[in-house]
Order: C-alpha cells, then sequence, then structure tokens
C-alpha cells in the first residue's frame, strides 16, 4: 500500500523546474511542468544516468544524455532509445506541500 511522504514545499520548486528527491530510499526526480506537478525516476533506465536537466516540453521529459523520452504522467516511452517506461508517483499538494506515494 503506497503511502505519502512530504517532499518539499511548492516555494521550493518553480515553473519548469526539477529537483532531485529521496523518498524511503527511492530517487525521485521532483518536477513542475505547465502547473502540474510530477514525480518520476531519477535515472533513465536506457544508461541509468539521471534524468535531472532534462527538457520538459508538451507533458514530455527528455533525457539529458542520449534524447529518451518519457511522459511525465505516466512514465511511458515516447521516442527511443529507451524500451522500458520510467515508474510514475502520484503527486498531492495540500497546504502549499508537495506530497509523493511510494509504497
Amino acid at each position: 500500500m503506497s503511502k505519502y511522504h512530504a517532499v518539499a514545499s511548492i516555494s521550493e520548486l518553480g515553473e519548469e523546474s526539477q529537483i532531485h528527491i529521496n523518498v524511503n530510499g527511492l530517487d525521485l526526480l521532483l518536477c513542475k511542468h505547465a502547473g502540474k506537478y510530477y514525480a518520476i525516476d531519477y535515472y533513465c533506465n536506457h544508461a541509468f544516468l539521471p534524468m535531472e536537466g532534462g527538457s520538459m516540453q508538451h507533458g514530455l521529459i527528455t533525457c539529458p544524455y542520449h534524447g529518451a523520452e518519457f511522459s511525465l504522467a505516466d512514465g511511458s516511452v515516447q521516442a527511443a532509445p529507451a524500451w522500458e517506461p520510467l515508474v510514475s508517483y502520484p503527486v498531492e499538494v495540500k497546504n502549499d506541500v508537495i506530497t509523493v506515494a511510494v509504497k
């Protein structure tokens, strides 16, 4: 069963920004894009390099190293060279605190 964990204040994440977070030993990338918050695996599964710094456009994030594209909403692969989706995690905002659900 997943539990929500407080990970950041909304003031820590500006529009079109990303921060590395660790929740229960999981490295995640918390993103704000087009006014919405997303949490995905921190490492691209293609070459296990950080997704942090990847460009975000049209609901997608691009790996800054090899150009693989993933949906921010569900982690699905949108462009090679990756072939496996990233895990995405539910995000909620309550009282200006961003929370992420992990098992």
